[in-house]
Order: structure tokens, then sequence, then C-alpha cells
């Protein structure tokens, strides 16, 4: 006898189309009234001038930075101020002679940062550029940055960027008041000189510009010591041994202290134009803080990519 098949069969139910059957397979998005969840959206790249940002906010955040950057503010006007001050006292000539005499020296100049004030500077912003960086290290914060931000070559791009302005503003608030208060003590003995007399604004801008190239000097070092007491014997070493030892008796070695930052500051602040064996001009010492600026920029990007954290 045959069989009428039934309305829902033997070996499944009938299905519309679209769908499948009863024994374990899915129905379409029409049978179910349903739609599949959208996968997440991945989180946007963040971009460069948010890095920037951060960083920024690191820096101004920590109270150390503050009382660290305005002791090395005070310290460097104080041996400027200080040397004016007992020129001026103890300036016993008073004929119209001797004063022209002092000014077409370029004392007043030398007086406006001297370098004593310029060593002070150079320790302390080396010192503070390392820190910006080693401090990360020390502390382990740095895993958290990179996790957050894994494009490591962003990151310190960023950090290069705050680091440097940071300091040459430093540079340039402590050039400027170095002059303006020196000239003004020796005005009192009318030995001083304004900012227009020839040699003055050159002064004041290499000055200034010696900030920036230690700071990113001592954070390209410590990128790549990445050990708080073995970085700063480095930057010591580079920045403040190396010009002693690098005397001008021989050509390789006059050549070599040419391009330290320390020879090139004195360069571009003396006016006296003393022969030397082996002379340079003030052109090959701006070009030397070019150099350290960008190498340093360099080492310290290049020096975070390569090597773990």
């Amino acid at each position: 006898m045959n069989r009428t098949p039934s309305a829902t069969g033997t070996t499944g139910t009938l299905s519309s189309p679209g769908t499948r059957s009863a024994t374990g397979s899915t129905n379409s998005p029409s049978a179910t009234g349903t739609l599949p969840s959208p996968l997440p959206a991945a989180d946007p790249r963040p971009r460069f001038l948010d890095l920037v940002v951060s960083e920024w906010v690191k820096l101004r955040s920590l109270r150390s930075t503050w009382i660290a950057y305005g002791a090395a503010a005070l310290a460097v006007l104080a041996f400027n101020v200080g040397t004016a001050y007992d020129t001026a006292k103890y300036w016993t000539e008073e004929d119209a002679a001797d004063r022209a005499d002092f000014i077409r020296d370029g004392i007043p100049l030398q007086l406006a940062f001297n370098g004593n004030a310029a060593t002070v500077m150079m320790l302390a912003l080396g010192a503070l550029g390392a820190l910006a960086i080693v401090g990360e290290f020390s502390t382990g914060t740095i895993r958290t940055t990179f996790a957050a931000v894994p494009a490591r070559g962003a990151v310190m791009g960023a950090k290069t960027v705050v680091v440097a302005a940071f300091a040459t503003l430093f540079g340039a608030l402590v050039a400027g008041g170095s002059f303006f208060l020196t000239q003004a003590i020796l005005a009192g003995k009318d030995l001083g000189v304004p900012l227009g007399h020839p040699g003055a604004g050159r002064v004041v801008l290499a000055s200034a510009l010696l900030a920036p190239v230690c700071a990113l000097a001592g954070m390209a070092l410590g990128a790549v010591v990445r050990h708080t007491a073995a970085t700063m014997i480095t930057t010591v070493g580079v920045l403040l041994v190396l010009p002693v030892v690098l005397t001008d008796g021989r050509h390789w070695s006059a050549t070599a202290g040419h391009a330290l930052p320390y020879r090139a500051w004195l360069k571009l602040v003396d006016f006296r134009s003393l022969p030397t064996d082996f002379p340079w001009t003030t052109g090959g010492a701006w070009t030397v803080y070019v150099v350290w600026i960008l190498a340093a920029a360099a080492v310290a990007i290049v020096g975070v990519r390569r090597r773990d954290v």
C-alpha cells in the first residue's frame, strides 16, 4: 500500500527557501528575524599630536620637573649675575677710554653668560633630559606606554619634541634673563651694552640653544644605557669631560674637540678671535649644534625601536 507524504515528512521538516532543516542547521536572517552582531571596530591609531600632548602631560605633571628646572635656572642666573656684580663692584677705572676698551674687548658679553654658568646648564639639562626617559625605564612605566601605543618610534619622536621644546624655552628664559640682568648691573658703571650691540644676539641665542642640545644628548644616552647612574656618568663624560681631554695641541684632537657642544658654544660666544693652530668658523659651530640635535633624536628613536624594554 502506498503512503502519502505528510506535512511533516518522515526524515525531516519541510523548509522554505533560504532555510535549513531542523536536523541541526541554522536559519537565514529572514527566518530568525535577527542580524549577526558586527565585529568591534578597531581603535583608531593615535595621532602624533595626541602623543605630544600625552608626553607633555607626563612632563608637567611631575613636581620634580619644575623643582629641578627651577633650581637649574637659579643656579645659572646666580653665576652670571654674581660675576657681573663683582666686576661692577670692584671697577675702579673711571675714564671713558678704559670703559671703551672694556666694551671693545667684549667683556660685557663674556659676563652675560660665562663659562661656569654654561657648565652648570650643560650638567643640569643633560641630567634632566636623561631622566625624561630613564625614569620610565626604572619604574617600568615605559612598558605601559608601549603597550598602549606599540609604535615606539612615534612615542619617542613625541618625547623628543616635548623635551626639545621645553629645554629651548628654558634656555631662552635663562639666557635672556642673564643678559638683561648682567647688563643692568654693568650699566651702573656705564659698562653695559644693549641687545642690539654687535654680537649680543649671538651670545643669547648660542647660550639658549645649548640647553636643548644637552637635553637631547642626555635623553639619547638614556635611551641607550637605560640605567640611571650609568647614564649620568656617561652624560657628564661626553658633555663635560671630553672637551677637557681633547686639547688643541694636535689636529685630530682639535677636530674632535670642535665637534663637541661646549667647544661650539665657546666659539660662538668668543669675540676676541685669538689665533689658534687649528682655527674653525662660527658656521661650523652652528653646524655642530644642528648635528647634535638631529643625531640625538635619531639615536633616541632607533635605540628604543631596536631593543626590548
